[in-house]
């Protein structure tokens, strides 16, 4: 068995990243740390490492149980960690929806990065 696996090839076997490149990308953008500090794409993670991603606004915190370089299937794939996470917060629906006045028509550009902004996405 091998000492040590790439963290970016890890993160893609796992699933947690759709595309190989995509994951070096999180890497090299610093949304994923091993034992609390960035780490380069070619960083060795081994058995036991705690790894830390970034993803959409919440952090997922893993410990890995199995070094993978070569993607498998989901049920496998979740073997290969556990997963630390804290239970998500639940998401505000209770906002109220934005209506718009009758006769406005479509909202322009503007209108809707105003309206991202305050949905928090912008």
């Amino acid at each position: 068995m091998p000492s040590g696996v790439r963290i970016d090839a890890w993160l893609w076997a796992v699933r947690l990243y759709k595309t190989r490149s995509a994951a070096t990308a999180a890497v090299r953008g610093g949304h994923v740390r091993v034992g609390g500090e960035r780490v380069k794409a070619a960083y060795s993670v081994t058995i036991g490492d705690e790894v830390r991603v970034q993803r959409e606004g919440w952090e997922r915190v893993l410990v890995v149980r199995a070094l993978l370089s070569k993607r498998v299937g989901a049920a496998i794939a979740q073997t290969a960690f556990e997963d630390r996470t804290p239970s998500r917060p639940p998401r505000d629906e209770s906002a109220p929806p934005i209506l718009r006045e009758r006769g406005l028509g479509r909202p322009t550009k503007r209108d809707r990065r105003a309206i991202d902004r305050l949905r928090g996405r912008g």
